[in-house]
């Protein structure tokens, strides 16, 4: 709930949100579809444990830029922030 008040403070402060799926309050589908009300471009990357509900056909209607899979490595992590950025960057670009 804090990191979604500090969005709606000052969303163009943001390039890029990484959330976990299952949060107190609020699962990270649920902010993401918040985040994208109030800037629909902003990309967000998803971190979850095994689910049946997260595969690519899903994430892309939940308007998720990509999810990584739990245990979390930092190169999957890295190789998925510079991703989202470089589509992000081309998208605007283009």
């Amino acid at each position: 709930m804090a990191a979604l008040e500090a969005f709606k403070a000052k969303p163009d402060n943001y390039d890029l949100v990484i959330t976990d799926m299952t949060m107190p309050k609020m699962t990270g589908a649920q902010l993401t579809a918040e985040l994208q009300e109030i800037r629909p471009d902003i990309p967000v990357i998803l971190c979850t444990g095994f689910s049946e509900t997260i595969d690519e056909e899903n994430i892309e209607i939940m308007g998720i830029s990509a999810y990584i899979e739990k245990p979390i490595l930092r190169n999957k992590m890295a190789e998925a922030i510079r991703r989202v950025l470089d589509e992000m960057r081309i998208r605007q670009a283009g």
